[in-house]
Parts: structure tokens; sequence; C-alpha cells
């Protein structure tokens, strides 16, 4: 009589708890990506806490602003933004002027650096990546190299103390900057869109208009908003080229700074003024900046 031998058994295979690494390439990757929350983490506190000390102390009054320890409860109040927009200090021309200066000369970079950069982006000549290299780099030029000559330029065309004098000062710094960032933009879509268009009867500016510029929506975004924000924040040039009926915003914050004091109630409530525009800006059109700054624009190609 035969017998047969059961099979060997096997301990049963159990599913490991939820949440347990299936592997050490799987912790690995968990580890790393706790310290990259951790970095994020950090650096949103680096970032935010500032901005948000600065908005709550533009509602404290004077006494609470200047103690000796910080008052995170207090009664709120408008005493410091009524003091700048009342008395022989109102703020309301600075902020024309900013909204003015900043604003035409973001427009201006933006349609003749669009129209710079696509001619950039589409010709085929020798050097041309040493071209773009040296529009750029005029962008990287010390303000103190090029204030002098703008200076003596500016009071022979009687452009000192101008909202036009201003805008042609951004225009220098934020124009190149415009022509690399769309010249690299317009070079990420591919030439044979607009070819079709000319094949369909279009006009080389009629190509322009209605295919390409639609397409590179972001960039046009994106670059408005930083030329926007660099003229918005400028010190340098609006203290060389401004004067009593051109002034902006940063002028009128470093005149709260006197030799008798600091007034630290106005002083926040200015910045304020001064930074949530630009925040709440970039916040509205965050679908495009963020198309746009991650597309291979940022790399000059």
């Amino acid at each position: 009589m035969s017998t047969t031998e059961a099979p060997p058994r096997h301990p049963p295979v159990t599913a490991a708890p939820r949440g347990t690494p299936q592997s050490p390439l799987e912790e690995t990757g968990r580890g790393t990506r706790w310290v990259v929350w951790l970095v994020l983490a950090l650096f949103m506190l680096w970032t935010l806490v500032p901005l948000v000390w600065m908005l709550m102390s533009s509602f404290k009054n004077r006494t609470d602003v200047t103690a000796a320890t910080p008052q995170v409860a207090f009664q709120p109040t408008l005493d410091n933004y009524r003091g700048l927009f009342s008395g022989p200090n109102n703020l309301t021309p600075y902020i024309w002027h900013s909204v003015l200066a900043a604003g035409i000369s973001a427009v201006l970079a933006v349609c003749l650096g669009s129209l710079a950069g696509y001619g950039l982006a589409r010709t085929a000549m020798r050097g041309k990546r040493h071209l773009a290299f040296w529009i750029i780099s005029t962008r990287m030029a010390p303000i103190a190299a090029v204030v002098v000559p703008l200076f003596i330029i500016f009071r022979g065309l009687n452009l000192i103390d101008t909202i036009p004098g201003l805008v042609l000062a951004y225009l220098t710094f934020n124009l190149p900057f415009a022509i690399w960032l769309m010249s690299a933009f317009f070079a990420e879509v591919p030439p044979s869109l607009e070819e079709s268009a000319l094949v369909a009867g279009c006009t080389r500016w009629q190509a322009f208009w209605t295919v390409i510029l639609p397409l590179t929506k972001a960039g046009l975004v994106t670059t408005f908003i930083l030329c926007l924000v660099f003229a918005w924040n400028d010190y340098a040039f609006a203290v060389v080229f401004s004067g009593p009926n051109s002034q902006t915003l940063p002028i009128a914050a470093s005149q709260l700074v006197t030799q008798t004091g600091v007034d630290w109630g106005q002083l926040t409530a200015i910045g304020t003024i001064v930074v949530v525009p630009m925040m709440l800006a970039g916040l509205a059109v965050r679908r495009w900046l963020v198309t746009g700054l991650t597309l291979g624009a940022v790399t000059g190609e």
C-alpha cells in the first residue's frame, strides 16, 4: 500500500500593516518627502512671518508698535492708514504716480519685448546666442553704472521729475528682460504652426497676432507681472529721476524715516499698501504665472 506525501505547507502570506514601507526604497522616498516638506515649511515661515507681522503692526497704535514685548493680542485701529491719506502727507499722489509709471512701463516692455523676442526667436543668423546674452547682460548691469548717463540725457530732454522719464528709466531694465523672456517663449512654439497660417493666406503679422500670441498667453502674463513688480518696487531710479511731481510709493516710505525717529505704524501701513497689490495681482494670474515659469523660458533657450 503506497502512501503519497502531502506537499509542504508554507506559512500564509500576510499583507504588511497599512502605512508600513514595502521596501527600503519606499522608506528612503518617504524620508526624502519629509525632508522636502520640512524645508518648504521653514521657507514658508521665513517668507510669511515678516509679512503677517507687518500687516498686524499696521493696525496697532503707537504704544503697541513700539512696545518692548511684542503684542500679539491688541485692539485694531485704522489711525495709521488715516494718517497716510490725510494732512500734508497725503499718499494718493504717490500711489497714482506708481500706478502710471509701473503700469505704462510694464505694458511697453511686454509690447516691445514681444516684437523683438519674436524676431530673435525666428531669425536664423550667426551669433544669435551671443546677441541674446548681450541683451540680457544689460539687465545685469548695476544701476549705479547707468544712473549718471541717464540723468545727463534726461536733464537735456527735460524728463527729470516727470512720469515719462520714470517710464523710460524703468524700460532700460525691463525691456531687455522682456525680450529675453519672450524670445524663449516663442522658441517653444513649433514653427510649423505659423507656416500653416502663412500657407492659408495669412500675412506674417496676422500669423503672429492670431496664432503665436494666443499660444504664448502664459508668457505674456508672466512677463507683464515680473516687469510690473520690478518697476513698482523700484527705489534707485525713483530717488534719482523723480521729484515732487512724480515721486512714487518707495520714496514716500523713505520719507517716514527722519532724524527725529521712525513712525513704525505708518511705515508698516505703507509697506502693506506696497506689497498687497502685487500679491493680489500674482494670485489673480497664478495659473498663467506658474505655467509660464515652469516652461523653458527661464533657461534663455
